[in-house]
């Protein structure tokens, strides 16, 4: 579920396994992070500046790794599209969405991204087995079964159900475009600028929802100062880099891995951290959702 075109090189287990547990541990905690941050950030003032701020510094750190400092208008017109639809769709709307429900439930809709991609491919004229087919249902009742009473959630879970559901179409969309649009060939430099325009989408909506003007930095407790930071730096920078290294370097089979394993670490941390509910309806919610992406990404990457 790439957002930059990459080659695939050799690379020693050791540094692959290092990157993968990056991208498991900080991604399946940015769920958390965003859960604390939105406690007193408004969603899309946090979102914008998360990615415009990380698009930056990532920015900064391809030039110094000898990237070129611009790319031609219709690969920009890519990385604004992806951008928009990842950053912004995807991670921007669970921001959001996490003002109403646990991050471990988050988390878990969040999962069935690769279920969405490969309806989109099926829909698109690919053929897909009977077996990858079954499996993605499957997912798709698990997805259904956590809104089903007893299946907790938070203060509102029809509300966060829905914009967590269209967070991950959002997302789902933006990895099926992905390989499909003139990307960069650069995958830092790609990446960048998909955080930036992204951020910029963001910080547009934060203005016409009147988030700006009820922006107060002095209400922000340091908690959720330090949950920003750490997405910033850890969520967006660190394991943002690690998951392109991957991407270049391992074969796609071992790093679609995340899609199962995040949720799991995620709904971890929400009981261990912020006390969240896990119930026996959302852990059997979880277990299909969870075991249906395992089965698809197993037999759609090989």
């Amino acid at each position: 579920m790439s957002a930059t075109t990459t080659t695939t090189r050799n690379a020693s287990p050791a540094l692959t396994w290092l990157a993968l547990g990056i991208v498991y541990v900080v991604w399946g905690s940015t769920y958390l992070n965003i859960r604390i941050a939105v406690r007193t950030m408004p969603p899309f003032v946090m979102g914008g500046l998360r990615f415009v701020l990380a698009g930056a510094l990532l920015y900064g750190i391809a030039r110094l790794r000898g990237s070129r400092p611009w790319v031609a208008g219709r690969e920009l017109a890519a990385c604004a599209l992806i951008g928009t639809l990842l950053a912004a769709g995807g991670n921007g709307i669970v921001n959001l969405a996490e003002r109403y429900i646990d991050s471990g439930f988050a988390a878990l809709v969040i999962a069935a991204v690769p279920l969405w991609v490969v309806l989109m491919r099926r829909i698109t004229g690919e053929t897909i087995s009977a077996m990858t087919l079954g499996s993605v249902l499957c997912g798709f009742v698990g997805v259904g079964l956590l809104l089903a009473p007893g299946g907790g959630g938070g203060s509102d879970r029809t509300l966060g159900f829905l914009l967590v559901l269209f967070a991950s179409l959002s997302w789902a969309l933006g990895s099926f475009l992905a390989p499909r649009v003139p990307l960069p060939s650069d995958g830092l430099l790609s990446t960048s600028l998909q955080m930036f325009c992204g951020g910029c989408v963001l910080a547009v909506a934060a203005a016409a929802s009147g988030e700006w003007a009820d922006f107060d930095v002095g209400a922000v407790s340091l908690d959720s100062w330090l949950a920003f930071t750490y997405l910033v730096f850890i969520g967006s920078i660190v394991a943002y880099t690690a998951y392109v290294w991957l991407l270049q370097n391992a074969p796609i089979s071992r790093v679609a891995t995340y899609a199962y394993v995040n949720p799991t670490i995620a709904i971890f941390l929400g009981w261990l951290i912020l006390d969240e509910r896990v119930t026996a309806t959302t852990l059997l919610g979880a277990a299909i959702v969870i075991g249906s992406v395992a089965v698809t990404v197993r037999k759609e990457t090989g």
